[in-house]
């Protein structure tokens, strides 16, 4: 009996282990970092975001959140093509989005919010009024609870969760004016030094109006930031996705791994300039977005191919004939 007794009192220990709750304060611990960045990324409030968070999974604690990852309790909806799991909401066993880890579905709510028309006005809101946001959600029709944007209020106000919109609003300078005196700076001078220095800015700034469009090479594009979807930036400048792959010499879409110029028309033959010298890490892509000139033009300006690796230093000829001029002269 008394082995029994250990016996069951161990399992009724490891099940109360199992069974734990998480607390509002662990989950905002543990996601704040990932809402910060989202918000660096694409402008969602870092406050609103962790709210949300906090009333979608009962600060971590939903059933839905245990099977699918999915803590803003976004459905699958015609569009979604990934896994998914079903849960009684609304109605039984709708369908909601699965995701592999907490960081996909941050960063499918931020994408989400973006890419939707019906939220595009939340967008032109200080990100610093979290009641302005909590209402608009609720006036788009993110939820349907009728208390959505007091609780959200509620969320932010407890648990001191504006600290973290203002700590991603101190994050890397995030001023329009800065990109487009590069850019100015840019077409005004040299060969190498503006191209250079506009990289070197685009490196450090954080994009706070991802929507604004601006001019490369006298083409249309945006200055997208590394982790920032394909799929979403089609969707929020009304661009046929296979349209922008091709606009941009992609074959696939996906996630950005790094800060690049994404443009919406097609880019150039040639570029604005005669010449440029690849910088340390860069690739031929890289380049040709840089300078706003296809890939393919690009390449055979200089006799390349287009996943050739190329050193830095090396100069590389931005309009046809230039190489072989070159190579002519004794």
């Amino acid at each position: 009996m008394g082995n029994l007794g250990v016996t069951v009192f161990f399992c009724l220990l490891v099940f109360s282990c199992g069974a734990q709750r998480f607390s509002a304060e662990q989950y905002i611990e543990q996601f704040k970092d990932i809402a910060v960045s989202e918000e660096r990324r694409t402008g969602v409030p870092a406050a609103v975001t962790l709210a949300q968070g906090l009333l979608e999974t009962e600060n971590g604690n939903s059933e839905l959140v245990k099977r699918s990852n999915n803590h803003f309790g976004i459905k699958c909806k015609n569009t979604w093509t990934g896994p998914s799991v079903n849960h009684d909401d609304d109605a039984r066993g709708e369908c909601f989005r699965s995701y592999p880890s907490a960081s996909e579905s941050f960063r499918d709510h931020s994408n989400f919010l973006q890419g939707n028309n019906r939220y595009s006005f939340l967008f032109t809101l200080d990100p610093k009024d979290y009641k302005a946001w909590a209402y608009g959600l609720k006036k788009a029709g993110y939820a349907t609870n009728p208390r959505y944007p007091q609780i959200l209020i509620s969320n932010i106000e407890q648990f001191n969760l504006q600290q973290y919109t203002l700590v991603a609003l101190r994050g890397p300078a995030a001023a329009d004016s800065i990109l487009l005196t590069a850019i100015r700076n840019a077409e005004g001078k040299g060969v190498v030094g503006a191209v250079h220095n506009l990289s070197d800015t685009l490196k450090d700034i954080s994009l706070a109006s991802p929507d604004r469009v601006i001019l490369v090479n006298k083409i249309k594009c945006i200055a997208a930031r590394k982790g920032s979807s394909l799929l979403a930036i089609a969707t929020r400048f009304n661009v046929g996705l296979s349209r922008l792959l091709d606009f941009n010499d992609l074959v696939v879409d996906g996630i950005l791994a790094q800060d690049q110029y994404i443009f919406l028309q097609r880019k150039s033959k040639t570029g604005d300039k005669d010449l440029y010298f690849a910088q340390p890490g860069e690739t031929l892509y890289l380049i040709s977005q840089k300078n706003g000139i296809l890939l393919q033009s690009l390449a055979e300006y200089n006799l390349l191919f287009a996943n050739d690796k190329v050193v830095a230093g090396t100069k590389l000829f931005l309009k046809p004939g230039l190489k072989t001029v070159e190579m002519d002269i004794p």
